[in-house]
């Protein structure tokens, strides 16, 4: 459990015994029909004593949510459980008769009467014990579930993440591969470039959020390393435009798109054409791919959508109800457009 949750925790139970307990010493009054005001020494002495009969009715409270309830009442011992409550009114009622002998000069212990008196008190307290009880541990169940869900959902989303990276390596490497059997002079730039993004995301990216400058940086240098391989009849337009560089946002989250732009984008096609446009104002993030292929190119290609398919997910996941993924596809282009709602 976070520290958050627990002072949260602590924070609800403060003011749940604060109110329990005032509403409690307030009994007297609130069932008092007369003046609260004492008349009379005798009337000062009952007020007392009830004051001090307050304190078992304090044990009695934990006595029962702390024991009682979780030992007893839980596993279903429900004839223990009453017979202990009576025998513990009934001792209580005792001591308070002992007690009232001493504070009340000349006044008699009557059992019967005073079981009378208290018995409101008593059904009370027991049921703000078991009302406390029964709050407090729906809290720490919904405290523990929701962790259990913060867990779940980190370990998914590092599942993910972890399938991005091997991806994006595979594409790459064979990208320097085709260099290399062509002997390109674009080979070292090309390493230079690749050994920039694996330092961002190695040591970047272990963050739950990256600042989208440095996300963008990193596309673009993606790019780069893409144009360096392809042909110069490639028509490529970008155009990113971050007003608010200090946004944040889930790294490694757009480049699956493009990544999947390129790969189906170019190769045999006569007139390969991307377009990636990526706009961020007022805490909204606008973003486009858009790119002509081949329909045969991805019917054969059985890892097909796979970067897709898990950025959706992640997307999902991450940014529940403030996204909105749209994905269009003719016989000649294949096109996302996504929006989100992000946070500085």
């Amino acid at each position: 459990m976070t520290l958050r949750n627990q002072i949260k925790i602590r924070t609800y139970t403060v003011i749940i015994h604060i109110a329990i307990w005032t509403i409690i010493f307030l009994l007297p009054y609130i069932f008092k029909s007369e003046n609260i005001s004492p008349r009379s020494t005798e009337d000062l002495a009952f007020r007392n004593l009830n004051t001090v009969t307050n304190v078992f009715w304090m044990g009695l409270f934990y006595l029962n949510a702390e024991w009682l309830i979780p030992y007893l009442f839980n596993r279903k011992k429900y004839l223990l459980y009453i017979l202990l409550l009576a025998v513990i009114f009934c001792v209580i009622i005792l001591i308070h008769g002992a007690i009232l002998v001493q504070m009340v000069p000349g006044k008699h212990f009557i059992f019967f009467q005073s079981a009378s008196h208290n018995i409101v008190r008593f059904l009370f307290t027991i049921t703000i014990s078991t009302t406390y009880k029964v709050i407090r541990d729906k809290m720490k169940a919904d405290a523990k579930a929701g962790e259990s869900l913060k867990e779940n959902l980190k370990a998914e989303l590092s599942f993910l993440r972890s399938q991005i990276n091997p991806h994006f390596l595979f594409n790459v490497l064979n990208n320097i591969v085709a260099m290399i059997r062509l002997k390109s002079e674009e080979l070292e730039p090309t390493i230079i470039k690749l050994s920039s993004l694996l330092q961002y995301m190695l040591y970047e990216t272990d963050e739950e959020k990256v600042l989208l400058k440095n996300e963008v940086e990193y596309l673009q240098s993606y790019i780069d390393l893409q144009k360096m391989r392809l042909s110069s009849n490639m028509d490529l337009k970008v155009d990113f435009d971050v007003k608010e560089e200090w946004l944040a946002i889930e790294p490694m989250l757009l480049i699956p798109f493009i990544e999947n732009a390129f790969k189906h984008g170019t190769g045999m096609l006569k007139n390969p054409e991307i377009q990636v446009s990526l706009i961020a104002q007022d805490n909204r993030l606008a973003f486009q791919v858009k790119n002509k292929y081949i329909k045969s190119d991805m019917s054969k290609d059985k890892t097909s959508g796979i970067g897709i398919a898990n950025v959706k997910r992640r997307i999902e996941l991450l940014y529940a109800n403030k996204y909105t993924l749209a994905i269009d596809k003719t016989p000649d282009w294949f096109a996302i457009s996504l929006h989100l709602t992000l946070a500085p």
